[in-house]
């Protein structure tokens, strides 16, 4: 008779490690109208931040975010 193996699921608690934290903001986009644009790196994610207090959402590519920025930007 033949048993598979099984693998626990490894399982960390919240508090165990703290979060690094979010990295410095990128050079920031022009402001216009008095938008100040920035990208922000978290882990994996990049998300694109207003001084009006808007926020994009997470995305993978430094790219998207930075057209998410821009959109906002010439919407404002």
């Amino acid at each position: 008779m033949h048993q598979e193996a099984v693998h626990p699921v490894r399982r960390t608690p919240a508090c165990a490690a703290p979060s690094p934290g979010p990295l410095p903001p990128s050079e920031p986009v022009p402001a216009a109208q008095g938008h100040a644009t920035t990208t922000t790196e978290r882990g994996s994610f990049c998300l694109a931040r207003c001084s009006c207090g808007w926020s994009g959402p997470a995305r993978r590519s430094r790219d998207l975010a930075r057209t998410d920025a821009e959109r906002h930007r010439t919407a404002a």
